[in-house]
């Protein structure tokens, strides 16, 4: 049997800096442990742009699809920001996204004992946080169609669409499930439904599995924007939140403003 197999793409800004630690924790489990990796190197984002004219080319994605782990570190930049949409950094990541179907992103927000003054919140309501945030992430508003900027009236028109499957939530929460069983067994579903349809048939999908096949659970669910307020006034409330695409990006931010220090955080 093989080694297994790393493409790293260490992308822009931090990316590369972060990477080079990456590479040095890879070194010293082949020194110390005897475990070894086959890695190879590529290219994505404005790194990609700048020497190919495109965030992601064919060659690379099909590298990412063929091995074991792709390690990634960042995109994007101010010299890429006046870009033409279709090849932004970002568009390179997207496309890492949807391919691999990594539809369940895990974000877990913690705060360290040691780094708990340094919070914007008091002590006592951070320390000790752990969260985790399951984000949607191949479909929603990053991916629905009709999208773009179009001419109507006589002025530009800005177009995302909010769209989800049953199929597509299903499997997002039942990750979500699986994750809170091995931890508190709480899981909170936050979405719109108050005014969104999407939010509606997301809380359908999710309230249906929760009592057909996660009864054990405990399942809640929050409006977005009141999940916000929460992960500040109260984070420790929760312990594993499942979310769209979109919301999954935000709430994962406040859930950082929280924590101070946490392990949450990608480009997009």
């Amino acid at each position: 049997m093989g080694n297994p197999s790393l493409l790293i793409l260490a992308g822009d800004g931090i990316g590369p800096e972060a990477m080079d630690e990456v590479k040095k924790v890879i070194d010293w489990f082949g020194a110390n442990r005897g475990i070894t990796f086959d890695i190879t190197e590529d290219l994505v984002g404005g790194a990609a742009y700048d020497k190919h004219g495109t965030p992601l080319t064919d060659e690379t994605m099909a590298k990412a699809q063929e091995v074991d782990a792709v390690l990634l570190g960042a995109v994007g930049g101010p010299k890429y920001d006046e870009l033409d949409f279709s090849v932004k950094p970002e568009r390179g990541l997207l496309r890492l996204r949807k391919e691999m179907d990594l539809f369940a992103n895990l974000r877990p927000a913690q705060c360290f004992d040691a780094l708990a003054d340094f919070s914007s919140l008091k002590r006592d309501i951070v320390a000790g946080l752990d969260i985790m945030i399951v984000r949607e992430l191949t479909s929603g508003s990053y991916f629905g169609e009709p999208r773009g900027i179009f001419e109507e009236n006589g002025e530009r028109v800005g177009i995302n669409t909010q769209r989800y499957t049953e199929s597509e939530i299903d499997r997002v929460a039942r990750a979500a499930f699986e994750l809170a069983r091995k931890r508190d067994n709480r899981l909170c579903s936050v979405e719109k439904a108050n005014v969104m349809e999407s939010g509606i048939l997301w809380r359908e999908v999710v309230t249906k599995i929760g009592a057909e096949d996660y009864p054990d659970v405990e399942l809640s669910h929050m409006y977005a924007d009141n999940c916000a307020m929460q992960l500040v006034r109260a984070p420790k409330q929760f312990d594993v939140i499942v979310t769209d695409n979109l919301f999954g990006a935000r709430t994962s931010c406040m859930a950082q403003l929280s924590a101070y220090m946490c392990e949450s955080s990608t480009s997009g």
